[in-house]
């Protein structure tokens, strides 16, 4: 029997339903934001920092400039080499927004192009004459008197010229290796006597400072107070003669270098993992380039004779004005001019302050959350000192991910091996740029006898756990330390971010048992109270987002707050849209890239995204959903990328303590309450600085105000 209507959906014409009641495609392309020109915006906020006149001290929008150049670096370095990687193997694989290889690398460049024109009109139009009038000037060589000048070449000779290596390029020699991120001169030579074209390459060495100071170098003092710096290229450029006798200099230009630095580790054919990162990091300085820095003055047979010796096409040649690698400008910081940096700031120790130096004794009493660094890091190194020294202690296990390169925690854990305690650490060689600390701190850590190990092939283990294993009563008793942030006190004054204390049982007998799976041969995938990549991350947020729409349908007041660095998983973004249809009112606080679109009509009406950028790098995890009244809390390591919740080994865990959960959500209402270091996105993706005309509210002043006053008032009791 055959119906002339048909209710199938595919026979049903979108055009004769009701608009309100269609449903939008959420997997159309344009839902979504790039992550690549996400980021993009992402360090244009980091530059507008250093634009801006009114944002920090002279010498912290100087460090701005550093952070937005480094940082390009980096990505380039990372995110640009893998999409090169992509075209050069012809995959044509279109993105959650629908772009290709080709296309992103098309869109970066018309990007990043006009930023680095943006920056060097902030550095040497602002910046610089800003710094001349604080009695800080940085000379040209050329234009330096002749006792000057002769004293300069005498320095040279002595401090530079040993330590320089020029190289020829002709039929004889063949084209020098050059390392990633070297600065380099390009010298077109004359040969004296016959008259022949020469090429000559000469490594501007990274071991010398890049800024001379006047101060430091004998016969140049001065006693107007005016701090001088020559740059260290400026000075060897001056002075090539010394290097090539009896030739002709005819002209120098200045290149720079950035390669692929992302290596690929086989773990499985790795028979010594430490030794494989240890090749990998050689052979990182010597991937292939995938960004040419050169001087606009550079003639093209130059240009060209880099570019086909350095296998890159004109899309990766950046003509740049002035200075090339600005990221060493983050020196400056060290100069003893208080007055243009940032005013100092002693953290709070709240648990010190109530309970003493006795950190096992407070967390019996009850959970403490601290917010570094408006909260001091000193109780995280207390903890394992204190442990270490205990003879009570019978246990540590810990995760190390970046540890810096003086680490007081690691030497800790190395005196408590010593002492004969069981200390079980999980070294992860595969942090990104970090790997040679690591190498070295995790070689340290075998030498004294403590068991390191390096995670689980095919994953990083990015999560922040402590474990500490102590007799008390004849019974044994586990003390934890959970964090959203690394086991390095230097960051922990500058990256905010949460620890928690705690000594709750069944949180501590989920570590134990992800400590076993990273140790052992444990494959335990059901955890009481943790929430674990790559087990289960996506799956509990989904189904919390899911909960928070099924509550609200029932009873209205859905509220999610999520913070993070990055959120570009398409499954939870999906979600995330369906749960804002449904009236959940979503606000996010994503420091760094969001591949959601706020505001789209019947898609993400209720979702707010803002990204806050000041003195501190916002680095915590809070994900908070009102669950009907009855709010429920987890804080991590975890962003919400793929990477972070199919490749890594992390960790979110729940906030218990209702009086803790208040503070946090605190904490999160006031960044949301910030007009005046919140960018907010729109729907278009692009960011905006807020404008009102409400008080001002800078949300990390408020919590330093916040930190202050804690102090005052425990001196006042």
């Amino acid at each position: 029997m055959t119906n002339d209507i048909t209710t199938s959906k595919e026979a049903i014409d979108p055009e004769m339903v009701p608009a309100h009641m269609q449903q939008p495609d959420l997997h159309s392309p344009e839902l979504y934001v790039n992550r690549e020109i996400s980021w993009i915006h992402f360090n244009q906020r980091v530059l507008e920092e250093a634009i801006n006149k009114n944002a920090h001290p002279l010498l912290e929008r100087v460090k701005f400039i550093s952070i937005f150049s480094s940082n390009l670096d980096e990505y380039f370095m990372i995110r640009v080499a893998g999409i090169e990687d992509q075209y050069e193997a012809g995959i044509q694989d279109r993105t959650i927004d629908g772009n290709t290889p080709s296309e992103q690398l098309e869109k970066i460049r018309s990007m990043v192009a006009p930023q680095l024109m943006q920056r060097n009109d902030c550095f040497y139009n602002d910046l610089l004459p800003a710094m001349e009038k604080e009695g800080i000037s940085f000379v040209c060589f050329e234009g330096l008197l002749q006792h000057q000048k002769e004293v300069l070449r005498s320095y040279f000779r002595q401090e530079i010229y040993p330590v320089l290596t020029p190289l020829a390029f002709d039929t004889g020699h063949p084209f020098p290796f050059m390392s990633s991120l070297s600065l380099n001169l390009a010298i077109e030579l004359e040969d004296a006597e016959t008259g022949a074209s020469r090429f000559a390459r000469v490594k501007v060495p990274s071991i010398l400072p890049r800024m001379l100071s006047f101060s430091t170098i004998e016969g140049l003092g001065s006693d107007d107070g005016i701090l001088r710096f020559i740059w260290l290229e400026d000075l060897i450029q001056n002075n090539l003669d010394m290097l090539f006798p009896k030739m002709r200099i005819v002209k120098s230009h200045l290149f720079r270098l950035v390669r692929d630095a992302d290596i690929e580790i086989e773990e499985d054919e790795a028979g010594d993992l430490l030794e494989t990162i240890e090749q990998g990091i050689r052979s990182r300085r010597y991937g292939k380039v995938v960004r040419l820095d050169i001087s606009p003055k550079m003639p093209v047979p130059i240009k060209k004779l880099l570019m086909k010796n350095l296998e890159v096409s004109e899309r990766n040649v950046y003509a740049i004005e002035g200075i090339l690698g600005l990221g060493c400008l983050i020196e400056l910081l060290r100069l003893e001019r208080p007055d243009l940096k940032d005013e100092p700031f002693v953290p709070a120790n709240p648990i010190e302050d109530h309970y003493g130096r006795n950190l096992f004794g407070a967390i019996r009493v009850r959970d403490h959350l601290l917010y570094h660094p408006y909260d001091s890091f000193q109780p995280v190194v207390d903890f394992i000192n204190q442990a270490a020294a205990d003879p009570d202690v019978l246990s540590i296990k810990q995760t190390l991910y970046r540890m810096g390169s003086n680490s007081p925690i690691v030497k800790a854990l190395m005196r408590a091996a010593e002492s004969g305690k069981q200390v079980a650490v999980l070294v992860e060689l595969k942090a990104r740029f970090d790997e040679e600390n690591n190498i070295v701190w995790a070689r340290a850590l075998e030498d004294v006898g403590a068991h390191v190990i390096y995670g689980l092939p095919g994953l990083k283990t990015h999560a922040k756990l402590t474990l500490i294993v102590r007799r008390e009563n004849n019974k044994l008793k586990r003390y934890l330390h959970l964090g959203t942030g690394n086991y390095n006190p230097s960051t922990g004054k500058i990256y905010t971010d949460y620890s928690l204390f705690t000594d709750d049982e069944e949180i501590s007998s989920d570590v134990a048992e992800l400590f076993n799976a990273l140790t052992g041969y444990s494959r335990n995938t059901e955890y009481r109270k943790l929430i674990v990549s790559p087990l289960n991350t996506r799956k509990r947020i989904i189904e919390m987002i899911e909960r928070e729409a099924a509550l609200h349908r029932k009873e209205g007041g859905g509220r999610i707050i999520m913070k993070m660095n990055a959120l570009v998983d398409p499954k939870t973004i999906r979600s995330l849209y369906k749960a804002s249809s449904e009236g959940v009112k979503i606000e996010l606080i994503i420091r760094g890239i969001c591949s959601l679109k706020p505001g789209l009509k019947g898609v993400s009406e209720n979702i707010r995204v803002i990204s806050v950028i000041g003195r501190f790098l916002e680095h915590s995890r809070a994900y908070y959903f009102n669950n009907g009244g009855k709010a429920e809390l987890f804080l991590g390591s975890a962003d919400m990328m793929q990477r972070n919740l199919d490749h890594r080994v992390e960790t979110l865990f729940p906030v218990l303590d209702e009086a803790v959960i208040a503070r946090v959500l605190e904490d999160l209402d006031l960044l949301l309450a910030d007009n005046v270091k919140a960018w907010t996105m729109d729907a278009s993706g692009q960011y905006s600085l807020m404008e009102n005309d409400q008080p001002l509210v800078n949300s990390q002043v408020r919590f330093l105000e916040r930190a202050v006053q804690k102090k005052i008032s425990h001196i006042l009791k």
